[in-house]
């Protein structure tokens, strides 16, 4: 059964005239958000868990342009290569302490709102690697999640994800089962601002 497909544009220049100038990102304090996600089909319909993500940094415009180029040259096994040696916070699910949070896009959205876009390195099960299993072609997780401008929202989440290049500069993510998870009751609290 093939995954429902979502288009994720991340324009390069935008994202360029988004953020200031620097190199990097710089922490300057802490953002995290709260709430529940529940899945929608497969094994995990209708079930709910905590959701955290824990911002230290947002990624920079050169480091997003870093992923573009990388998913350009190699695909998807690039783009795993590159993102794993970025950090720029963590992502939980459940109770456990969860993974970290690779890149962190932040955009306006809406009224004074912000969309963060999130991409994750997932842990692959011994048995999905031993037995070549086709959830193995989806190794990144993806989330995209929409807070007004009182730190309230709501998002989805992709816990296995393929991705690529459509058009130079358009990502596509794929979702490895029908439709994406829930993300609910999200509250942002802190926040990180990059300088």
């Amino acid at each position: 059964m093939r995954g429902k497909r979502i288009s994720v544009f991340l324009f390069v220049l935008c994202c360029a005239a988004l953020f200031p100038a620097p190199s990097q990102s710089y922490m300057n304090g802490t953002q995290r958000v709260n709430g529940t996600v529940v899945g929608i089909s497969g094994r995990f319909a209708g079930r709910s868990r905590p959701f955290s993500l824990i911002v230290s940094r947002y990624t920079a415009a050169n480091q997003v342009r870093e992923l573009n180029e990388a998913l350009s040259r190699g695909g998807q096994d690039q783009l795993v290569n590159t993102l794993s040696k970025m950090d720029a916070g963590r992502v939980q699910l459940g109770t456990g302490v969860g993974v970290p949070a690779n890149a962190v896009i932040a955009d306006a959205w809406g009224d004074g709102g912000t969309k963060l876009t999130v991409f994750y390195q997932r842990n692959l099960s011994f048995f999905e690697l031993r037995y070549g299993t086709r959830s193995a072609d989806y190794p990144v997780g993806y989330a995209e999640i929409f807070l007004d401008r009182n730190g309230h929202g709501e998002g989805t989440l992709i816990p296995a994800a393929k991705v690529r290049l459509r058009d130079g500069n358009t990502w596509e993510v794929e979702d490895f089962g029908v439709l994406p998870a829930r993300l609910m009751g999200l509250r942002s609290s802190g926040s990180v601002e990059i300088r």
